[in-house]
């Protein structure tokens, strides 16, 4: 995640970390600088793509309990949502799609779910759920035994009573068996293994640039630097655990008072902007000595390091979502015109992350398929801009047409969307047992 790029990181990031299983809105906003804002995709997502039925977050009024509602021609039921009334008032239960009128009758914000209770599967989820708040929570039950799990914040979750559901099982609308903390552990150190390995990488390709700018010879400085840049953007998922080296290594000039001028301003940003804005070999050096140095600190504390598995799902979503929301927009570019490598770059990061989370999504995510095809297209689109000449040069994004710009906006809108799936998969939820 590039908490770098984001100038109220902490607010950004606990918005970032609200269950998907609620109604969310992804925004992404390319804003370009001489066009109107193209790719503003936001969207209320089902999330899972329709596995876990969200709250409708509108505060729906029930009707009679079990009869149908006019407005959208189902069944409701309304039911409480508190530590002593978990689920209470589902006292007809029946298959199909049907809504549920939560209503929190306790003194906490609640996360409530709908759990299949011979899979563990949840069929619907809400959070956050404020006290004497409503929220419509739709579901499609095939025959079998389920309950609501009420989880107060800052209290134990409680289950409440079983209801059996009348009719064939396995005919209901698609859920999710939630994952725990151990089965994310697996992925998350083997996803650490595969940095670790890079490392070494970033370090050679680091003093390649340093030999360069030494040498004089910033021709070669330019093509070392983007080389050596692109080998740290494939590292997205691991940012958050890289900590303040992230923040020296590829920082930006943002709450900076003396913008490309500060003396905070270190790494791959503040070399760039002096290899393509006329500074000299002798005014580059001490820069680009900060940045072999802070490379090989790096190195060394990641040795220590370790990554905390409940961001792992998260951080697949996150890096393409600063992939559009920065490089897609041109405000990480500080003279190079590469922002479309770095994105590549970062679509070969979230593949990275993909690859070692599959065994978990096979059998949760229905729209996996879907990830994939829009993984390629993402892929396909951006390799078209890349002129192959010496360097790996590429089409700098302020040479892109109005077309081209909203055609790429509109693949990583919609991947961006569908990568909430993941995150919204491998949120780790506490269980009433």
């Amino acid at each position: 995640m590039h908490d770098r790029k984001i100038p109220h990181a902490e607010a950004r990031e606990e918005t970032a970390l609200m269950s998907l299983a609620s109604v969310k809105t992804v925004a992404v906003v390319a804003v370009l600088p001489v066009l109107a804002v193209v790719a503003a995709v936001s969207a209320v997502v089902a999330v899972l793509g329709g596995l876990l039925a969200p709250a409708d977050g509108h505060g729906t009024t029930a009707g009679r309990n079990g009869t149908p509602a006019a407005a959208d021609g189902l069944r409701h039921t309304a039911v409480a949502v508190s530590p002593g009334a978990c689920g209470t008032g589902w006292d007809r239960p029946r298959a199909g799609l049907q809504v549920f009128d939560l209503r929190n009758t306790g003194t906490a914000p609640t996360e409530v779910y709908l759990e299949d209770l011979a899979t563990g599967a949840v069929h619907g989820e809400a959070e956050g759920l404020a006290p004497g708040a409503e929220r419509a929570l739709r579901a499609d039950l095939g025959g079998g035994t389920y309950a609501f799990t009420c989880i107060p914040d800052d209290a134990s979750a409680v289950r409440g009573p079983a209801r059996r559901v009348p009719g064939a099982a396995g005919h209901g609308g698609p859920a999710a068996v939630p994952v725990s903390v151990h089965d994310l552990i697996p992925p998350t150190l083997d996803y650490q293994r595969w940095v670790t390995a890079r490392m070494g990488e970033l370090v050679r390709r680091t003093d390649a640039l340093a030999d360069a700018v030494d040498r004089g010879d910033l021709r070669r400085a330019r093509t070392a630097w983007l080389t050596a840049h692109l080998v740290y953007e494939r590292m997205g998922a691991a940012y958050g655990t890289f900590g303040d080296a992230d923040t020296a290594l590829n920082g930006t000039t943002a709450g900076l008072a003396h913008g490309v001028h500060d003396r905070g301003f270190t790494g791959f940003h503040r070399v760039e902007y002096g290899l393509w804005h006329g500074e000299s070999a002798a005014g580059l050096r001490g820069p680009v000595k900060r940045l072999a140095t802070d490379v090989r600190a790096l190195r060394r504390d990641w040795a220590d390091a370790r990554m905390d598995p409940l961001d792992t799902g998260l951080r697949a979503h996150e890096i393409l979502e600063n992939t559009v929301q920065f490089e897609l927009t041109g405000r990480t570019d500080y003279g190079s015109g590469t922002g479309l490598a770095t994105a590549r770059a970062n679509l070969d990061g979230t593949r990275a992350v993909l690859d070692r989370l599959r065994p978990l999504l096979t059998s949760r995510t229905p729209g996996l398929p879907g990830i994939e095809r829009a993984m390629t297209r993402a892929r396909k689109q951006l390799d078209q801009y890349e002129d192959g000449g010496a360097g790996g040069r590429w089409v700098p994004l302020d040479r892109l047409s109005r077309t081209q710009r909203e055609k790429l906006n509109g693949t990583f809108g919609d991947l961006v969307e569908r990568l909430a799936e993941v995150a919204a998969v491998l949120d780790v939820r506490r269980t009433g047992s």
